[in-house]
């Protein structure tokens, strides 16, 4: 018989195999398996190498057996759907740390980086802190951390200029209290539908008299319901309503409200949040805080040139 090459496609294993043969391996390597060494098991890539894959894999029990035939187990791939949240899984087995991450347009995996910079108008700008977390760390859990570096390098400054992901009302307190720096940029949006329809009444267009515990609605009408759920709550822990009546009989209803049983609800941060958003607002919008906030603009150049010159979101 006239020897043959293989077939090609015989030759390859098909995605359901190979995912069957790794975890074969990994159970082979299993620390309750039979004589296979401690330093073995947890060796740290085999150790990288099973949380990879159970990431990524699902083990189900097979089909068909019989008295003669053991029960394979099936390996399937999770749909996105079903994979854990970015923060808990790891993204390669070549580097552990690095996690997914899509802000706007970009996507990558890898870290977040984090750069302070001088502003000075007649000065160098120079770096003086560099913070790195994993991607799926938020910027506004960086804001204080990053301050409180500066301070213990004996570098804080007066003045911290950030975009709107670094703030809230919450941050822009703890900064002043706890570090002796204002916190400036723009707000983070108003959130509702209220705030995407032209016209329509968002929290800033409220006037709230703390003292008395009520809020004056921009058509003249004043809450009658106030609570304040105290620490249960995060950002805003107080809510205030307005009667049913008033906002069933008002001419604007269709920019406030399309709640039917319920008059209008406002949920409001603590006085000292709500006061110090305000002022960050209006300092932000005001002709001294477009002027200032242009300072900011060079660390922006910084960054690209890290991140497409020098890798600098990839860079442990």
């Amino acid at each position: 018989m006239d020897d043959q090459a293989p077939d090609e496609a015989s030759c390859r294993a098909s995605p359901d195999q190979v995912r069957a043969a790794r975890h074969a391996l990994i159970d082979r390597l299993s620390p309750e398996a039979p004589d296979v060494p401690e330093a073995v098991c947890q060796a740290p890539s085999i150790t990288t190498l099973r949380r990879a894959w159970q990431r990524h894999d699902e083990r189900t029990a097979g089909t068909g057996a019989t008295p003669k035939k053991r029960v394979v187990p099936r390996v399937r791939f999770k749909a996105n759907r079903d994979l854990p949240p970015a923060a808990e899984g790891m993204e390669s087995p070549y580097d552990p740390e690095a996690r997914y991450r899509q802000k706007r347009d970009t996507q990558w995996t890898g870290y977040m980086v984090h750069v302070s910079e001088t502003c000075e108008p007649m000065a160098p700008h120079l770096l003086t802190h560099v913070h790195t977390t994993a991607a799926t760390v938020h910027e506004a859990q960086c804001t204080i951390p990053i301050q409180q570096a500066l301070v213990e390098k004996a570098l804080p400054p007066r003045e911290h200029l950030v975009d709107a992901a670094y703030i809230s009302a919450a941050l822009l307190v703890e900064s002043q209290a706890q570090q002796g720096i204002t916190l400036r940029g723009p707000t983070r949006p108003t959130q509702g539908w209220q705030a995407q329809v032209e016209g329509g009444y968002t929290i800033e267009q409220f006037e709230v008299d703390w003292a008395q515990q009520r809020v004056h609605c921009p058509q003249g009408k004043w809450s009658v319901a106030w609570w304040d759920q105290g620490t249960r709550a995060r950002s805003r822990p107080i809510f205030v309503e307005f009667a049913l009546e008033d906002c069933q009989a008002c001419p604007a209803r269709a920019l406030c409200t399309r709640a039917q049983q319920q008059g209008r609800r406002v949920g409001l941060p603590p006085q000292d949040q709500y006061e110090a958003l305000r002022a960050a607002q209006m300092w932000y919008s005001s002709e001294e805080g477009k002027q200032g906030y242009k300072q900011r603009a060079g660390v922006e150049g910084t960054l690209s040139q890290g991140v497409r010159g020098f890798g600098l979101r990839y860079a442990r």
